[in-house]
Protein backbone atom coordinates (compact mmCIF):
# COMPACT_ATOMS: atom_id res chain seq x y z
CA UNK A 1 0.00 0.00 0.00
CA UNK A 2 1.02 3.60 -0.44
CA UNK A 3 0.75 6.58 1.88
CA UNK A 4 -2.24 5.04 3.62
CA UNK A 5 -0.39 1.83 4.53
CA UNK A 6 -0.76 0.59 8.07
CA UNK A 7 2.27 1.69 10.09
CA UNK A 8 4.40 -0.85 11.89
CA UNK A 9 3.63 -1.33 15.56
CA UNK A 10 5.92 0.93 17.62
CA UNK A 11 8.47 -0.86 19.75
CA UNK A 12 10.51 0.02 22.81
CA UNK A 13 9.74 1.24 26.30
CA UNK A 14 7.52 4.17 25.28
CA UNK A 15 4.57 2.13 23.94
CA UNK A 16 5.05 -0.46 26.71
CA UNK A 17 4.59 2.20 29.40
CA UNK A 18 2.28 4.54 27.55
CA UNK A 19 0.20 6.98 29.54
CA UNK A 20 -3.05 5.24 28.58
CA UNK A 21 -1.82 1.88 29.83
CA UNK A 22 -0.39 3.33 33.03
CA UNK A 23 -3.61 5.21 33.74
CA UNK A 24 -5.77 2.13 33.28
CA UNK A 25 -3.42 -0.03 35.36
CA UNK A 26 -3.37 2.53 38.16
CA UNK A 27 -7.18 2.85 38.24
CA UNK A 28 -7.84 -0.88 38.10
CA UNK A 29 -5.18 -1.69 40.70
CA UNK A 30 -6.51 1.00 43.04
CA UNK A 31 -10.05 -0.37 42.76
CA UNK A 32 -8.75 -3.91 43.32
CA UNK A 33 -6.71 -2.83 46.36
CA UNK A 34 -9.62 -0.91 47.90
CA UNK A 35 -11.96 -3.83 47.33
CA UNK A 36 -9.89 -6.27 49.35
CA UNK A 37 -8.26 -3.70 51.67
CA UNK A 38 -11.21 -3.07 53.95
CA UNK A 39 -10.76 -5.27 56.96
CA UNK A 40 -7.23 -6.07 55.89
CA UNK A 41 -5.00 -6.48 58.93
CA UNK A 42 -2.18 -4.41 57.43
CA UNK A 43 -4.59 -1.64 56.34
CA UNK A 44 -6.04 -0.35 53.08
CA UNK A 45 -2.84 1.40 51.97
CA UNK A 46 -0.84 -1.81 52.26
CA UNK A 47 -3.41 -3.64 50.11
CA UNK A 48 -3.40 -0.83 47.52
CA UNK A 49 0.41 -0.82 47.44
CA UNK A 50 0.48 -4.56 46.77
CA UNK A 51 -2.22 -4.15 44.09
CA UNK A 52 -0.16 -1.42 42.37
CA UNK A 53 2.91 -3.65 42.30
CA UNK A 54 0.90 -6.53 40.90
CA UNK A 55 -0.67 -4.27 38.26
CA UNK A 56 2.68 -2.82 37.20
CA UNK A 57 4.18 -6.30 36.96
CA UNK A 58 1.25 -7.52 34.85
CA UNK A 59 1.66 -4.48 32.57
CA UNK A 60 5.38 -5.17 32.12
CA UNK A 61 4.75 -8.86 31.37
CA UNK A 62 2.02 -7.99 28.92
CA UNK A 63 4.16 -5.43 27.10
CA UNK A 64 7.37 -7.48 27.20
CA UNK A 65 5.87 -10.46 25.39
CA UNK A 66 4.01 -8.12 23.07
CA UNK A 67 7.39 -7.17 21.56
CA UNK A 68 9.65 -10.10 22.41
CA UNK A 69 10.60 -12.41 20.89
CA UNK A 70 10.28 -10.79 17.45
CA UNK A 71 9.59 -14.13 15.81
CA UNK A 72 7.52 -16.95 17.25
CA UNK A 73 6.97 -20.50 16.00
CA UNK A 74 3.84 -20.86 13.96
CA UNK A 75 2.22 -23.03 16.60
CA UNK A 76 2.56 -20.31 19.28
CA UNK A 77 0.12 -17.40 19.24
CA UNK A 78 1.52 -14.20 20.70
CA UNK A 79 -1.69 -13.39 22.55
CA UNK A 80 -1.53 -16.77 24.32
CA UNK A 81 2.05 -16.03 25.37
CA UNK A 82 0.99 -12.65 26.75
CA UNK A 83 -1.96 -14.04 28.73
CA UNK A 84 0.13 -16.90 30.18
CA UNK A 85 2.92 -14.47 31.10
CA UNK A 86 0.47 -12.25 32.97
CA UNK A 87 -1.04 -15.23 34.79
CA UNK A 88 2.40 -16.57 35.82
CA UNK A 89 3.55 -13.12 36.93
CA UNK A 90 0.80 -12.82 39.55
CA UNK A 91 1.88 -15.55 42.04
CA UNK A 92 5.57 -14.91 41.34
CA UNK A 93 5.18 -11.19 42.09
CA UNK A 94 3.07 -11.89 45.16
CA UNK A 95 5.70 -14.31 46.45
CA UNK A 96 8.41 -11.68 45.91
CA UNK A 97 6.36 -9.02 47.71
CA UNK A 98 5.75 -11.17 50.77
CA UNK A 99 9.30 -12.54 50.84
CA UNK A 100 10.88 -9.08 50.60
CA UNK A 101 8.49 -7.56 53.13
CA UNK A 102 9.39 -10.12 55.78
CA UNK A 103 11.43 -8.39 58.53
CA UNK A 104 14.96 -9.74 59.19
CA UNK A 105 14.91 -12.59 61.66
CA UNK A 106 11.16 -13.16 61.26
CA UNK A 107 9.85 -16.54 60.13
CA UNK A 108 8.96 -16.93 56.46
CA UNK A 109 5.46 -15.75 55.54
CA UNK A 110 4.29 -19.29 54.71
CA UNK A 111 4.74 -20.20 58.38
CA UNK A 112 2.35 -17.45 59.47
CA UNK A 113 -1.28 -18.24 58.84
CA UNK A 114 -2.45 -14.65 58.29
CA UNK A 115 0.33 -13.76 55.87
CA UNK A 116 -0.03 -17.06 54.08
CA UNK A 117 -3.75 -16.39 53.72
CA UNK A 118 -2.97 -12.92 52.29
CA UNK A 119 -0.48 -14.43 49.90
CA UNK A 120 -3.05 -16.99 48.77
CA UNK A 121 -5.79 -14.43 48.28
CA UNK A 122 -3.61 -12.04 46.24
CA UNK A 123 -2.25 -14.92 44.17
CA UNK A 124 -5.62 -16.51 43.44
CA UNK A 125 -7.40 -13.23 42.68
CA UNK A 126 -4.45 -12.10 40.54
CA UNK A 127 -4.49 -15.33 38.52
CA UNK A 128 -8.26 -15.10 38.12
CA UNK A 129 -8.53 -11.41 37.17
CA UNK A 130 -5.30 -10.39 35.45
CA UNK A 131 -5.56 -12.79 32.44
CA UNK A 132 -9.11 -11.62 31.76
CA UNK A 133 -7.99 -8.01 31.88
CA UNK A 134 -5.18 -8.91 29.47
CA UNK A 135 -7.68 -10.60 27.14
CA UNK A 136 -9.89 -7.53 27.27
CA UNK A 137 -6.92 -5.34 26.35
CA UNK A 138 -6.07 -7.66 23.45
CA UNK A 139 -9.65 -7.51 22.17
CA UNK A 140 -9.56 -3.71 22.28
CA UNK A 141 -6.25 -3.75 20.43
CA UNK A 142 -7.69 -6.01 17.74
CA UNK A 143 -10.74 -3.77 17.37
CA UNK A 144 -8.59 -0.65 17.13
CA UNK A 145 -6.36 -2.35 14.56
CA UNK A 146 -9.41 -3.45 12.57
CA UNK A 147 -10.78 0.10 12.58
CA UNK A 148 -7.40 1.46 11.53
CA UNK A 149 -7.16 -1.09 8.72
CA UNK A 150 -10.69 -0.32 7.56
CA UNK A 151 -9.93 3.41 7.54
CA UNK A 152 -6.65 2.84 5.72
CA UNK A 153 -8.33 0.63 3.13
CA UNK A 154 -11.12 3.16 2.68
CA UNK A 155 -8.64 5.98 2.17
CA UNK A 156 -6.70 3.83 -0.26
CA UNK A 157 -9.88 2.96 -2.15
CA UNK A 158 -10.92 6.61 -2.31
CA UNK A 159 -7.49 7.59 -3.60
CA UNK A 160 -7.59 4.87 -6.25
CA UNK A 161 -11.08 5.92 -7.29
CA UNK A 162 -9.93 9.53 -7.58
CA UNK A 163 -6.95 8.49 -9.68
CA UNK A 164 -9.19 6.37 -11.88
CA UNK A 165 -11.58 9.29 -12.36
CA UNK A 166 -8.71 11.59 -13.23
CA UNK A 167 -7.36 9.08 -15.72
CA UNK A 168 -10.83 8.64 -17.20
CA UNK A 169 -11.30 12.40 -17.50
CA UNK A 170 -7.95 12.81 -19.25
CA UNK A 171 -8.81 9.96 -21.60
CA UNK A 172 -12.15 11.50 -22.48
CA UNK A 173 -10.55 14.90 -23.06
CA UNK A 174 -7.91 13.24 -25.23
CA UNK A 175 -10.77 11.83 -27.31
CA UNK A 176 -12.28 15.30 -27.63
CA UNK A 177 -9.05 16.83 -28.97
CA UNK A 178 -8.74 14.86 -32.23
CA UNK A 179 -12.52 14.79 -32.67
CA UNK A 180 -12.74 18.58 -32.67
CA UNK A 181 -9.45 19.25 -34.42
CA UNK A 182 -10.00 16.81 -37.28
CA UNK A 183 -13.52 18.07 -37.91
CA UNK A 184 -12.31 21.67 -38.11
CA UNK A 185 -9.38 20.79 -40.36
CA UNK A 186 -11.78 18.89 -42.62
CA UNK A 187 -13.75 22.12 -43.03
CA UNK A 188 -10.57 24.01 -44.00
CA UNK A 189 -9.62 21.26 -46.42
CA UNK A 190 -13.02 21.57 -48.10
CA UNK A 191 -12.37 25.27 -48.70
CA UNK A 192 -8.93 24.56 -50.12
CA UNK A 193 -10.27 21.81 -52.40
CA UNK A 194 -12.91 24.12 -53.81
CA UNK A 195 -10.39 26.92 -54.33
CA UNK A 196 -12.27 29.30 -52.09
CA UNK A 197 -10.53 32.69 -51.68
CA UNK A 198 -11.56 32.55 -48.01
CA UNK A 199 -9.34 29.53 -47.33
CA UNK A 200 -6.33 31.61 -46.28
CA UNK A 201 -8.42 33.85 -44.03
CA UNK A 202 -10.18 30.90 -42.47
CA UNK A 203 -6.89 29.11 -41.88
CA UNK A 204 -5.46 32.14 -40.11
CA UNK A 205 -8.57 32.35 -37.97
CA UNK A 206 -8.29 28.65 -37.23
CA UNK A 207 -4.67 29.00 -36.11
CA UNK A 208 -5.56 31.89 -33.83
CA UNK A 209 -8.49 29.93 -32.46
CA UNK A 210 -6.49 26.77 -31.79
CA UNK A 211 -3.80 28.75 -29.98
CA UNK A 212 -6.46 29.82 -27.52
CA UNK A 213 -8.47 26.57 -27.42
CA UNK A 214 -5.96 23.70 -27.36
CA UNK A 215 -4.12 24.69 -24.13
CA UNK A 216 -7.46 24.69 -22.29
CA UNK A 217 -8.14 21.09 -23.27
CA UNK A 218 -5.60 19.94 -20.68
CA UNK A 219 -7.20 21.94 -17.88
CA UNK A 220 -9.46 19.91 -15.58
CA UNK A 221 -12.02 22.71 -15.41
CA UNK A 222 -12.96 25.97 -17.08
CA UNK A 223 -15.65 28.63 -16.82
CA UNK A 224 -18.69 29.23 -18.95
CA UNK A 225 -17.23 32.63 -19.82
CA UNK A 226 -14.17 30.99 -21.36
CA UNK A 227 -16.38 28.43 -23.10
CA UNK A 228 -18.53 31.19 -24.56
CA UNK A 229 -15.48 33.01 -25.88
CA UNK A 230 -14.31 29.83 -27.62
CA UNK A 231 -17.79 29.11 -28.97
CA UNK A 232 -18.12 32.61 -30.37
CA UNK A 233 -14.72 32.30 -32.07
CA UNK A 234 -15.70 28.88 -33.45
CA UNK A 235 -19.00 30.17 -34.83
CA UNK A 236 -17.25 33.14 -36.41
CA UNK A 237 -14.90 30.67 -38.04
CA UNK A 238 -17.80 28.55 -39.32
CA UNK A 239 -19.64 31.65 -40.48
CA UNK A 240 -16.63 32.60 -42.61
CA UNK A 241 -16.79 29.17 -44.21
CA UNK A 242 -20.51 29.36 -44.98
CA UNK A 243 -21.58 33.01 -44.61
CA UNK A 244 -24.93 32.54 -46.36
CA UNK A 245 -25.90 29.38 -44.52
CA UNK A 246 -25.10 30.04 -40.87
CA UNK A 247 -26.34 32.69 -38.49
CA UNK A 248 -26.07 32.61 -34.71
CA UNK A 249 -26.80 34.54 -31.56
CA UNK A 250 -25.77 34.23 -27.91
CA UNK A 251 -28.23 34.94 -25.09
CA UNK A 252 -26.19 34.81 -21.90
CA UNK A 253 -26.96 35.63 -18.29
CA UNK A 254 -23.93 37.63 -17.17
CA UNK A 255 -23.98 35.95 -13.73
CA UNK A 256 -23.38 32.58 -15.38
CA UNK A 257 -20.02 33.46 -16.96
CA UNK A 258 -18.07 32.60 -13.79
CA UNK A 259 -19.65 29.16 -13.30
CA UNK A 260 -17.44 26.09 -13.62
CA UNK A 261 -17.83 23.28 -16.15
CA UNK A 262 -15.66 20.67 -17.88
CA UNK A 263 -13.60 21.99 -20.84
CA UNK A 264 -15.29 21.80 -24.26
CA UNK A 265 -18.77 21.37 -22.76
CA UNK A 266 -20.53 24.11 -24.67
CA UNK A 267 -18.27 23.82 -27.69
CA UNK A 268 -19.19 20.14 -28.10
CA UNK A 269 -22.89 21.01 -28.30
CA UNK A 270 -22.30 23.84 -30.78
CA UNK A 271 -19.95 21.79 -32.94
CA UNK A 272 -22.50 18.97 -32.96
CA UNK A 273 -25.20 21.42 -34.09
CA UNK A 274 -23.01 22.70 -36.92
CA UNK A 275 -21.75 19.31 -38.06
CA UNK A 276 -24.99 17.31 -37.81
CA UNK A 277 -27.63 20.03 -38.15
CA UNK A 278 -26.55 23.05 -40.16
CA UNK A 279 -23.84 21.72 -42.45
CA UNK A 280 -25.85 18.86 -44.01
CA UNK A 281 -28.81 21.20 -44.62
CA UNK A 282 -28.73 22.84 -48.04
CA UNK A 283 -30.52 25.88 -46.68
CA UNK A 284 -28.25 26.12 -43.66
CA UNK A 285 -29.81 27.37 -40.49
CA UNK A 286 -29.49 29.32 -37.26
CA UNK A 287 -27.96 28.48 -33.90
CA UNK A 288 -29.14 30.16 -30.70
CA UNK A 289 -27.26 29.66 -27.46
CA UNK A 290 -29.06 30.32 -24.17
CA UNK A 291 -27.21 30.32 -20.83
CA UNK A 292 -29.37 30.93 -17.75
CA UNK A 293 -28.35 31.01 -14.09
CA UNK A 294 -31.21 30.43 -11.67
CA UNK A 295 -30.33 29.99 -8.00
CA UNK A 296 -28.24 26.87 -7.50
CA UNK A 297 -28.70 25.57 -11.05
CA UNK A 298 -27.48 26.55 -14.49
CA UNK A 299 -29.14 25.63 -17.76
CA UNK A 300 -27.46 25.73 -21.15
CA UNK A 301 -29.48 25.31 -24.35
CA UNK A 302 -28.19 25.10 -27.90
CA UNK A 303 -31.05 25.39 -30.39
CA UNK A 304 -30.50 24.88 -34.10
CA UNK A 305 -32.77 24.91 -37.14
CA UNK A 306 -30.87 22.18 -38.97
CA UNK A 307 -32.07 18.87 -40.33
CA UNK A 308 -33.05 17.46 -36.96
CA UNK A 309 -32.16 14.24 -35.19
CA UNK A 310 -30.59 11.84 -37.66
CA UNK A 311 -28.10 9.09 -36.96
CA UNK A 312 -25.34 8.63 -39.48
CA UNK A 313 -22.31 6.32 -39.52
CA UNK A 314 -20.49 8.07 -36.69
CA UNK A 315 -23.83 9.38 -35.44
CA UNK A 316 -24.67 12.00 -32.87
CA UNK A 317 -23.25 9.73 -30.19
CA UNK A 318 -19.48 10.21 -30.58
CA UNK A 319 -19.12 13.72 -29.18
CA UNK A 320 -22.25 13.74 -27.03
CA UNK A 321 -21.68 10.37 -25.36
CA UNK A 322 -18.19 11.55 -24.43
CA UNK A 323 -19.69 14.79 -23.10
CA UNK A 324 -22.17 12.82 -20.99
CA UNK A 325 -19.35 10.89 -19.37
CA UNK A 326 -17.32 14.04 -18.71
CA UNK A 327 -20.34 15.70 -17.11
CA UNK A 328 -20.88 12.64 -14.93
CA UNK A 329 -17.24 12.60 -13.85
CA UNK A 330 -17.33 16.33 -13.07
CA UNK A 331 -20.79 16.68 -11.44
CA UNK A 332 -21.66 13.08 -10.54
CA UNK A 333 -25.35 12.30 -11.00
CA UNK A 334 -26.32 15.96 -10.54
CA UNK A 335 -26.01 16.94 -14.21
CA UNK A 336 -28.22 15.98 -17.15
CA UNK A 337 -27.83 16.20 -20.92
CA UNK A 338 -31.06 16.09 -22.96
CA UNK A 339 -31.70 16.06 -26.71
CA UNK A 340 -35.11 16.77 -28.25
CA UNK A 341 -36.63 17.61 -31.62
CA UNK A 342 -37.46 21.22 -32.39
CA UNK A 343 -40.54 22.05 -34.39
CA UNK A 344 -40.83 22.49 -37.30
CA UNK A 345 -37.22 21.32 -37.60
CA UNK A 346 -33.97 21.29 -35.72
CA UNK A 347 -32.65 20.04 -32.42
CA UNK A 348 -32.59 21.37 -28.87
CA UNK A 349 -29.62 20.23 -26.75
CA UNK A 350 -29.90 21.07 -23.05
CA UNK A 351 -27.52 20.69 -20.12
CA UNK A 352 -28.68 21.26 -16.56
CA UNK A 353 -25.97 21.23 -13.88
CA UNK A 354 -25.14 22.67 -10.43
CA UNK A 355 -24.03 26.28 -10.37
CA UNK A 356 -20.61 26.33 -8.74
CA UNK A 357 -18.48 29.47 -9.04
CA UNK A 358 -14.86 29.61 -10.20
CA UNK A 359 -13.68 30.48 -6.68
CA UNK A 360 -15.85 27.98 -4.83
CA UNK A 361 -13.50 24.98 -4.97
Amino acid sequence: MSATAIPAKPRGLAPLLSWRRLRFTFCFSTAFGLLIGFGWESGVLAAVDRAWLLGLTALLAFGLFEQWPKRLPRWVARWVLQVVAVAVAMPCTTFAIYALSTPPGAPPFWREDLRLAGFGMFSVLGVLLAPWVALGALVRQKEALARHQALAFELERSELERQALDARMHLLQAQVKPHFLFNTLANVQALVDTGSPQASTVLRSLIAYLRAAVPRLNEPTTTLGQELDLVEAYLELMHMRMPDRLTFALHVDAAARTLRCPPMTLLTLVENAVRHGIDPNEEGGRIDIFVEHAGTRCQVRVVDTGIGLRRSGDGLGTGLSTLRERLKLFFGEDAELRLSERQPRGVVAEIDFPASGADST
